[in-house]
């Protein structure tokens, strides 16, 4: 931001052109109201804020902590770290179809699950249907050790992970084993009526767009869906086309439903995963006279 710092116990000087003072001043504001809604600073946090006032986005920084957008679950509370991790919310509560579409580390699917586990202890939905295609296993799935859920549960994993992350283990038992949250491979989508629920497809990026079709067509009364993916890690044969691809482009114009892209700036991981997100997308964008070895 170009200024010097020095801090004593309870006092902080800032030391540089007015304008970059204020720039300073205008952050530590900013993270002392975000402190006040209860969001924990972590360092990657402050160094994102920091980034974003450098950028010149600090009214979107004000935005995002201007009317304070809080899910509860059972483990924690999360707040939307990025404008445009607020607008997916928001757009998630406004809205019976959602895509969620970005980089990795952008908080697509964790935010979606957070929806999701929101929506189902406020008694919104009925249940949970979390589900995700198993293109990774193709025909190798037969020679994996163990039955059908034992080959499946490694694709499925990254939805566990996240569910234990916001509901007490007991709960995570007690619910699944109820089915009112059901984790299943794409596959076991067809043919039925999914009402009275939230359901969640991850990595949309690895559906044809026959099953990309057959999921949406699975929407029932009162039901909620919400589609992520990455189309940059596409996993399908080159013969084939991702349905995410195509159906940003059939479905962007019908009410209802929106399409979300996420960028750049709003992966929440380790700063070093958005670094490796540009150096990847400069090098495959390269500019006009750059020559790529």
């Amino acid at each position: 931001l170009g200024v010097t710092l020095a801090t004593r116990e309870d006092w902080l000087k800032i030391d540089g052109p007015a304008d970059a003072v204020a720039r300073a001043e205008a952050l530590f504001n900013i993270l002392n109201d975000a402190r006040a809604q209860g969001v924990v600073i972590h360092s990657t946090d402050f160094h994102r804020f920091v980034d974003t006032i450098a950028r010149g986005e600090l009214d979107q920084l004000r935005a995002l902590l201007a009317e304070p957008l809080v899910i509860a679950t059972r483990r924690k509370t999360i707040i939307p770290k990025t404008l445009g991790q607020k607008l997916y919310l928001q757009s998630i509560r406004a809205n019976p179809v959602v895509f969620g579409i970005g980089p990795a580390g952008t908080g697509k699917t964790y935010l979606a699950m957070a929806a999701a586990i929101s929506a189902l202890l406020k008694n919104e939905v009925e249940r949970i249907i979390l589900t995700r295609p198993a293109v990774e296993a193709g025909e190798a799935l037969g020679f994996l050790p163990g039955d059908l859920r034992e080959k499946i549960l490694p694709y499925l994993r990254p939805l566990y992970d996240a569910m234990h992350d916001m509901l007490e283990p007991d709960d995570v038992a007690r619910l699944t084993e109820k089915g009112i949250i059901e984790i299943a491979p794409l596959a076991y989508m067809r043919g039925r009526t999914l009402a009275q629920s939230f359901i969640v497809l991850d990595e949309a990026q690895n559906t044809t767009p026959e099953q990309m079709m057959m999921f949406l067509t699975r929407l029932g009364t009162n039901s909620r869906m919400v589609v992520t993916g990455d189309v940059t890690q596409i996993d399908l044969p080159r013969a084939k086309q991702s349905g995410l691809l195509e159906v940003s482009r059939i479905l962007r114009d019908i009410p209802g439903i929106d399409i979300h892209h996420f960028s750049g700036a709003d992966v929440v991981r380790h700063p070093l995963v958005l670094r490796i997100i540009e150096a990847y997308e400069r090098y495959k964008n390269p500019i006009a006279g750059d020559a790529v070895e």
